[in-house]
C-alpha cells in the first residue's frame, strides 16, 4: 500500500465522527488494535494464544483503578496500564514459550483463566461488579475527555475520539515498523521453518519472546483505552470468550495481513451492534456467520482481495 492510500485512510478517520457514532468508532479502535497486536503474534509468529484478554482485561483494570483512585491523568492511566500488560507478557511468555503448538495455546489459555479468577475475587476490581465510574479525566491536565459539543449543540465525544485515534494510530505504526523490520522478518522465518532459523544462528526463543511482549502490551494499550471509553472495566474484559473474539477478528479479515484485522474487528463489532436484538442468540448467529466466511473467504476478506489483485494483474 503507498503512502496516499494512507493519507486516505487517515482523512476517513479524522472525518469520521462526523457521519458515524464516535462510540462506535472508538470501540472499533480499540478492538482493532487488539486485533492487530492479536495479528503479529499469529499471523506473523505462527503463536497461537488462547489468553489474550488477560493482557486486554487485566489492563483496563489496572488503568481504572489508578484513574479512579489514584487521580492519574488518562494519558498516564494508559500508560500504566500498558506497562503492567508487558510485564504479565514477559512473564506468561517465559512460561509459555518453552512450549508449541497446541500444547503453547493451553498453557496461554490456562494463565489467562488464573487472571479470570484473580479479577473475580479480588477487592480492589468490583468482582463481579467490576470497575464502574471510571472518570475520563483531563488528559495532560488540560484538554476535558468527556462530551463536547458540534456547532448545532450535539453533543459528540470528540476529544476523546482523537485521542482514541491517536492511541490506535501509535500502535498501528507499532506494528507496522515490527513487521517491516529485519525483526519481523526473522519472524516470518520462524513462523515458516524454526528448524532452520535455528541453524542461521538466530535466538529464536528471545525472538518469540519480544514478539509476545510486544503483542501483549500493545494488546494491553487496546484494554486500558477501551477501560476510559466505557468508564468501565469488567470480568467479560478478562475471559477467554473475549480471547475468542479477537481470534475470529483475525481469521474473518486475514491471517497475516496488514489490514485484515481491522476488517475483521469492524465486522464483528458492527454485527455486534446490529444483532443486539437477538440477545443470547448473537454468538449462534455470528457462529454460523462465521462459519459461512471461512467457508467463503478462505484466506479472510482481505487475504483473498490481495490474492484476486494479485490475479488481475
Amino acid at each position: 500500500m503507498n503512502k496516499y492510500t494512507w493519507l486516505i485512510l487517515l482523512l476517513l478517520g479524522l472525518t469520521a465522527p462526523f457521519v458515524v457514532y464516535p462510540v462506535f468508532l472508538m470501540k472499533l479502535y480499540c478492538f482493532a488494535l487488539f486485533a492487530c497486536a492479536f495479528n503479529l503474534l499469529l499471523g506473523y509468529a505462527g503463536l497461537l494464544s488462547f489468553g489474550h484478554a488477560a493482557f486486554f482485561g487485566g489492563a483496563a483494570y489496572i488503568t481504572g483503578y489508578l484513574v479512579k483512585n489514584s487521580g492519574l491523568t488518562p494519558e498516564l492511566g494508559i500508560l500504566a496500564g500498558t506497562a503492567a500488560a508487558a510485564l504479565l507478557g514477559v512473564v506468561f511468555g517465559s512460561l509459555a514459550i518453552r512450549r508449541q503448538g497446541i500444547y503453547f495455546a493451553m498453557v496461554t489459555l490456562a494463565l489467562a483463566q488464573i487472571v479470570y479468577f484473580a479479577a473475580l475475587k479480588s477487592d480492589f476490581t468490583g468482582g463481579e461488579d467490576g470497575l464502574q465510574d471510571i472518570p475520563r479525566g483531563m488528559l495532560f491536565g488540560l484538554i476535558d475527555l468527556d462530551k463536547t459539543y458540534d456547532v448545532f449543540g450535539t453533543p459528540l465525544e470528540l476529544n476523546l475520539y482523537y485521542f482514541v485515534f491517536a492511541i490506535f494510530c501509535l500502535g498501528f505504526w507499532i506494528i507496522l515498523r515490527a513487521v517491516h523490520s529485519p525483526f519481523g522478518k526473522v519472524l516470518a522465518a520462524i513462523r515458516e521453518n524454526e528448524p532452520r532459523a535455528v541453524s542461521l544462528g538466530y535466538r529464536v526463543e528471545r525472538v518469540k519472546l519480544l514478539a509476545f511482549v510486544i503483542s501483549a502490551s500493545l494488546a494491553g494499550m487496546a484494554g486500558a483505552t477501551k477501560a476510559l471509553v466505557f468508564q468501565l472495566a469488567s470480568l467479560t474484559d478478562v475471559n477467554w470468550h473475549t480471547s475468542g473474539e479477537v481470534v475470529l477478528m483475525t481469521l474473518l479479515g486475514g491471517l497475516g495481513t496488514v489490514l485484515g484485522p481491522l476488517a475483521g474487528a469492524f465486522t464483528v463489532v458492527t454485527l455486534d451492534s446490529k444483532l443486539s436484538s437477538f440477545g443470547s442468540w448473537i454468538t449462534v448467529v455470528i457462529g454460523v456467520i462465521f462459519v459461512i466466511c471461512v467457508l467463503a473467504f478462505r484466506r479472510g476478506f482481505v487475504g483473498e482481495l490481495e490474492r484476486l489483485l494479485k490475479r488481475s494483474l
